[in-house]
């Protein structure tokens, strides 16, 4: 090995290079772009209600109190914008990272937990919840920790690992609800009963003071929201979504599991390759207790959340944590480079004539705001994106010619190319068109001071930057209305003795008032 590959095969297990892809990946630009519909606007919403009402028991969106109090508090420090709603999520997943290598330094060592906290870090998929204003980043860190307690517990039954893991998803059941607990539930019973130990599982899971541990700190929300609103509020806001999120599952409802085996090797971008050659081992790998812990863990999250009501593809992340743990456990297994790097070089191909995909989308699409925003979105990929892109090709090229680093080596350095472009180029020109509209609607909505009602058109984040909830109700005379251009048709039908005036019309958006023709009286 030459003197610069011998320096950046140290460089790579260094645990301050931790902190440098953590500060790029999770907090460079945050506060760069609007917030997207809708799971940033719908959680920004709630938090912008909450600070509005003082009213901490009741919030009034998806039923993530734990999330939303959050994005309250950076708020009030920091002041209501995109840098405080997403610091929650970028803080929640650098704890997430410094869990899982101190778990992995525990079990294995500080090289292999170093190399799985890079690649994690790196990923396309936990990047981008890191940067995003939901409450995702925050369930993925308490599934881990409740996880990695329970794994402790099966290797030394204790009180205290057990304890911990009760909290853990008592926490998680506080900031998105069931599926904080069915997951370490399910997960850890499968892991028991597969050593043989199912009765340890059974008196962990009926321990009275992990009950009220849960209890304690799930169960409070819950029962302030029945006793200052009713049984109704649950329905509402709390149980009633979340259960059907992830309780559903029991009842069989929900999504596809093809759908997230089509998803994964997005989310692992770009390391996508490095899974791939975990499969043809897995039989070997399932006779090591915390390999085979690692897969249950992995299939359980694909499982439940394939019979989700929901169906979020981005919950996959929920049970990526021990992929990566795995995939550096057999880093140095990863040979075959035409395997490593192809995805990412696939990927990037893909950006590449990106403008010509959307082109070709674009005519085969009837809808007119889905056809403004694809023909926006081509006029943002300009030449400065193609330029920007070359010199990601070369710069991967580059790695893929450098023949005397480990492929594992040379997918972190791609990651953190993938990481440069992906959130200093694509992402903000594409938040950009999607979102920027509906941000320059809410601040003229909100310069204009009228009433001001949506029309056809689910946007919580016209509510946020507007500061005040729109609600969705029939328009009437002198309303601001705010739309998507496909109801503009229809509106105007609908009330055939008032004329739409103009204020705003950008990309798929416009926001109109409802006055009397002129020459009325």
């Amino acid at each position: 090995m030459s003197r610069v590959a011998d320096y950046t095969d140290r460089a790579l297990h260094s645990r301050w290079l931790i902190l440098a892809v953590v500060a790029l990946a999770f907090f460079w630009q945050i506060g760069g772009s609007p917030l997207y519909d809708a799971g940033e606007g719908t959680l920004a919403e709630m938090t912008r209600q909450v600070l509005a009402s003082g009213d901490l028991i009741t919030p009034l969106g998806d039923g993530a109190p734990l999330a939303s109090w959050l994005q309250a508090a950076s708020a009030q420090l920091l002041g209501f914008d995109e840098l405080a709603l997403r610091l929650p999520s970028a803080l929640a997943a650098s704890l997430w990272i410094l869990a899982l290598w101190w778990f992995v330094r525990e079990k294995t060592d500080e090289e292999t937990a170093t190399v799985a906290a890079i690649a994690m870090t790196l990923s396309l998929g936990v990047s981008a919840i890191a940067k995003a204003a939901v409450a995702d980043a925050l369930l993925n860190l308490f599934i881990a920790l409740a996880l990695f307690e329970l794994y402790r517990f099966w290797h030394a039954p204790a009180r205290g690992p057990l304890l911990r893991a009760y909290l853990w998803m008592a926490l998680g059941v506080l900031t998105k609800g069931p599926v904080a607990l069915v997951i370490p539930a399910v997960a850890s019973l499968l892991f028991f009963w597969s050593g043989g130990v199912l009765k340890t599982w059974l008196r962990a899971a009926v321990s009275p003071l992990g009950w009220a541990i849960l209890l304690l700190v799930a169960g409070s929300w819950y029962l302030g929201l029945y006793l200052g609103h009713g049984a109704d509020a649950l329905g509402d806001v709390g149980l009633g979504y979340r259960a059907g999120e992830s309780g559903d599952a029991v009842l069989g409802s929900g999504g596809f599991i093809g759908d997230y085996l089509i998803l994964l090797p997005l989310i692992l971008l770009p390391f996508t390759g490095w899974f791939l050659q975990l499969l043809p081992g897995l039989r070997d790998s399932w006779q090591l207790p915390l390999e085979r812990f690692l897969w249950i863990w992995f299939l359980t999250a694909l499982v439940v959340l394939s019979f989700s009501a929901t169906g979020l593809p981005h919950g996959l992340i929920y049970g990526s944590a021990p992929l990566f743990i795995l995939m550096a456990r057999h880093r140095e297994e990863l040979t075959n480079r035409w395997l490593a790097y192809a995805p990412p070089v696939i990927f990037f191909a893909l950006l590449f004539f990106l403008p010509q995909i959307l082109a070709t989308i674009n005519g085969f699409v009837a809808a007119p705001h889905v056809s403004v925003l694809l023909a926006n979105g081509i006029g943002a990929l300009d030449l400065g994106y193609n330029w920007y892109l070359v010199g990601g090709l070369a710069a991967l090229f580059a790695i893929i010619r450098w023949r005397k680093i480990w492929p594992w080596q040379g997918l972190v350095l791609m990651g953190l190319v993938h990481i440069v472009f992906v959130y200093g180029i694509l992402a903000p020109r594409v938040l950009v068109v999607v979102q920027g509209p509906v941000e320059e609607a809410a601040l003229m909505a909100r310069e204009l001071d009228l009433p001001t009602v949506s029309y056809r058109t689910a946007l919580p984040s016209f509510s946020v930057y507007r500061d005040a909830t729109t609600p969705d109700r029939p328009p009437e005379a002198g309303d601001l209305v705010f739309l998507r251009i496909d109801a503009l048709d229809d509106l105007a039908a609908r009330y055939p003795g008032l004329a739409l005036e103009t204020h705003y019309r950008h990309g798929a958006v416009a926001l109109v008032q409802l006055v009397p023709p002129a020459g009325a009286d």
